[in-house]
């Protein structure tokens, strides 16, 4: 989303968004050629496992794309755990279209044993393997497990993970009821982006790779 990519910006740092009018995989090649040495998937998460609440903070053991798993690099994962107080090491899974209800959330958990769910991870993990660069991912949960994404959030998000204010609009004149869930995801939403911001500012220029050797 935009205010991720806001976030991750600074020196040394080429930002990609998924986004369709782009080819990534020739991003992911030029950036070789520039020398840059890896690719973070950084940004906010679904929680899968129950402990997980708004705010806590997930660094990648693997990334599951279509249930196979891709390991992270070890020693930049290290570097990101003991720099983000708090964080789980765990296993991310990566899937093509939002998981909004709770009970899809749980059965995800029960059959990969990932504890968080993102849109991108899975797709940076192939570019970064396909060039040879190391690959980490660090998410902050923004929606926990038990709590469901109304439709009006959905429909409000363009593919590029831009926001749509007509489309949010339109959905809530017809189904009212979702207000008190809009309201919950945008508190939750404010929260998620204030641990993105103070966690940018510990992760430093380059999220920690300039450290490993």
């Amino acid at each position: 989303m935009g205010f991720e990519a806001k976030i991750a910006a600074g020196p040394g740092v080429l930002v990609v968004c998924r986004d369709s009018r782009r080819d990534l995989a020739n991003v992911i090649a030029g950036a070789v050629r520039q020398g840059y040495r890896g690719v973070i998937s950084f940004g906010v998460a679904g929680g899968l496992a129950s402990n997980l609440r708004t705010g806590d903070w997930v660094v990648a053991s693997t990334v599951l794309d279509s249930h196979v798993p891709h390991a992270t690099d070890a020693a930049w994962s290290s570097s990101l755990v003991a720099t983000i107080p708090g964080a789980t090491y765990a296993p991310i899974l990566g899937v093509d279209a939002p998981v909004a209800e709770p009970a899809m959330k749980r059965n995800l958990h029960k059959t990969t044993g990932a504890c968080a769910v993102d849109m991108e991870s899975h797709v940076m993990v192939r570019l970064a393997a396909a060039h040879g660069l190391a690959f980490a991912a660090v998410r902050v949960i923004i929606d926990p497990a038990e709590r469901a994404i109304p439709s009006a959030a959905l429909l409000g998000m363009g593919p590029d993970g831009s926001a749509n204010a007509w489309a949010v609009l339109r959905e809530l004149v017809t189904r009212p009821s979702q207000l008190s869930m809009l309201m919950r995801l945008a508190v939750d939403s404010f929260a998620a982006r204030a641990e993105l911001l103070r966690v940018r500012r510990l992760l430093g220029p380059h999220f920690r790779l300039a450290d490993i050797a």
